[in-house]
């Protein structure tokens, strides 16, 4: 694929195939291993957790939750497709546009304090308005965006050579400041705080599965299905591990004059190791964050063609791609530049919030490819709006509005919610645990009723018509 991506929702025939499967390990690496994740590490510190056990509640959340993205990502080299448009089986053709909306919101949600975060670091290091680099930072995400999967690859992988190298001397001089007493002791251990972590940790990754197969979908289906799983999980989790563990660190050092955001620390702990260095940390995380806007732009402008179609056919031309992700990138940036201190103090709520609306989401939709249908699907059908898997697919939907449901009473969102059995347990937030069987056992009870044999026949007799027609 050279120059400016063509294709967006539609099939990637195999003749376009390319890429290795180790490229995804930099490109989930260096999505995680940026300064908005410092963010999600700081949950247990900041509500009366130790130093100790925040680590081993994020790395049990990461385990945990990099699972999932993964198993998502190994969809799509089988399918050709990216990530949300997989959906309709499950859902239906209409009923896809339940998780649609709320996959937008997230990438509208995270491409604010992306940018927010971009500007700020900036404007620590090279002065001048805030809100005019958050600008240029969505500018440089915006190209990035439109010239799309190939550069978005490429700029990961040279980003995580990068990374490597400034935030390893970073870490090393993180070790080197001086911690109050106790920092690095076990400490009590306290369920609050330490589920808290895990579920934001959780649900942090599990964020990404939204999207994870858009950038695997250009691979050739017969890359061994755990090669691109072990590639993403290993990308994904060290990079997340790092980034969040230094927030825990950084917020552990500095106590209660730690700004939420972590910039003034990163500078800080960066010019102890020698003058001038942190400004280059800055802007390389700077460099990070415009990256990982690029990814939200390109998997936002896919969710909005997959929304669009659901209602009008369209055919999705490269004039179609553009205005979305035009569109997309407007809108993220009226948000941040109209955005308030209150939204980033929000930003923890944020992310409970997704994992609670797409934990039930990802059940159904592992559960159908892996287990259901082992990923048989007529690729036609699927862009069929009365095709065989319906307008509505009333198992997926109910599985997950039951699944959810579940879930409420469990929830804790700091100060917007707390649930009856939440309050119950002290504040301890055990939703993951709950929505997440209820979602995937009801689908898989739903889903007997589907004549698999029947679907398998159809999306074998339409793959080579397909390919024919494509190629």
């Amino acid at each position: 694929m050279n120059g400016i991506e063509v294709r967006s929702i539609d099939y990637v025939p195999l003749n376009e195939r390319h890429g290795k499967t180790w490229h995804l390990g930099p490109l989930w690496f260096m999505s995680n291993a940026q300064i908005a994740t410092l963010a999600v590490g700081l949950i247990s510190i900041t509500t009366g957790g130790s130093l100790f056990w925040s680590v081993v509640s994020i790395l049990a959340g990461l385990l945990v939750g990099t699972l999932f993205m993964a198993f998502h990502s190994a969809q799509g080299p089988q399918l050709g497709l990216p990530q949300m448009i997989q959906s309709r089986p499950q859902f239906g053709y209409i009923g896809a546009l339940l998780v649609w909306l709320f996959a937008y919101l997230q990438y509208a949600g995270f491409n604010v304090f992306n940018t927010i975060l971009g500007g700020d670091a900036m404007h620590t290091t090279l002065g001048g308005s805030t809100k005019l680099w958050i600008v240029i930072v969505t500018v440089i995400a915006f190209v990035i965006a439109v010239v799309g999967y190939d550069l978005i690859h490429k700029a990961e992988r040279w980003l995580t050579y990068a990374m490597i190298v400034i935030f390893g001397l970073f870490t090393i001089a993180l070790f080197t400041v001086h911690y109050p007493a106790g920092t690095f002791a076990v400490g009590a251990f306290k369920a609050t705080p330490f589920l808290a972590q895990f579920g934001v940790v959780a649900g942090y990754q599990i964020s990404w599965a939204i999207y994870v197969s858009d950038y695997s979908r250009y691979m050739r289906p017969d890359v061994p299905v755990r090669t691109t799983f072990y590639w993403t999980y290993l990308g994904s989790a060290l990079g997340g591990a790092w980034m969040m563990i230094v927030g825990s660190v950084l917020a552990a050092w500095a106590g209660k004059s730690f700004d939420f955001t972590g910039i003034g620390e990163l500078f800080k702990v960066g010019d102890h190791l020698f003058g001038g260095f942190g400004d280059i940390v800055l802007i390389l995380a700077t460099l990070g964050l415009a990256s990982v806007t690029a990814l939200n732009m390109y998997g936002g402008s896919l969710t909005l063609i997959s929304a669009i179609d659901s209602f009008k056919k369209i055919r999705p031309t490269l004039s179609v791609r553009l205005v979305t992700i035009g569109l997309t990138t407007v809108l993220s940036l009226v948000g941040a530049l109209l955005a308030t201190a209150n939204f980033l103090g929000n930003f923890n709520n944020f992310l409970l919030l997704i994992l609670y609306l797409f934990i039930p989401w990802t059940a159904v939709n592992l559960v159908d490819y892996y287990i259901v249908r082992r990923g048989h699907y007529a690729i036609a059908e699927i862009f069929n709006p009365r095709g065989m898997y319906g307008r509505w697919g009333w198992r997926g939907i109910v599985a997950y509005l039951i699944g959810f449901a579940a879930m409420v009473p469990f929830f804790n969102v700091g100060t917007l919610y707390e649930g009856v059995v939440a309050k119950a347990l002290g504040g301890a937030d055990i939703s993951f645990f709950v929505g997440l069987p209820v979602a995937a056992l009801l689908y898989f009870f739903f889903a007997r009723s589907i004549d698999v044999a029947a679907e398998t026949r159809v999306a074998d007799a339409e793959a080579a018509a397909m390919e024919a027609a494509k190629s």
